[in-house]
């Protein structure tokens, strides 16, 4: 489900105001998003630890939905994904992020 999902909350904007634009960064995210060498799962808990690794909560949410969704990706999962943030992002990320990622189970 690559397709056209974006969590960026200007994409709208862009989308219908300047599709050249969105037509590019559409073409991009299907270039990005091969599964060639590393599957698609595996991107995706990439993209949970960028967003992490950035405290971007919204993001980080998001990503973490797209996974659970799209690839029925587990608790622990994410939680090993986080525990590489925690290494290399530092605490308040890793926190931020665990708080995220029990309210998704628990919601």
């Amino acid at each position: 489900m690559k397709g056209e999902v974006f969590f960026g909350k200007g994409m709208g904007t862009i989308k219908d105001e300047y599709p050249d634009i969105y037509e590019a960064i559409t073409g991009l995210n299907e270039v990005v998003y091969t599964g060639h060498v590393l599957d698609y799962k595996t991107q995706k808990l990439i993209a949970i630890a960028i967003a992490a690794s950035h405290s971007d909560k919204r993001a980080t949410k998001k990503q973490i939905l797209s996974a659970v969704s799209e690839f029925n990706a587990s608790k622990d999962e994410v939680m090993d994904v986080l525990r590489v943030v925690l290494l290399t992002s530092g605490m308040p990320s890793f926190i931020k992020s665990v708080n995220i990622l029990n309210e998704v189970f628990n919601e």
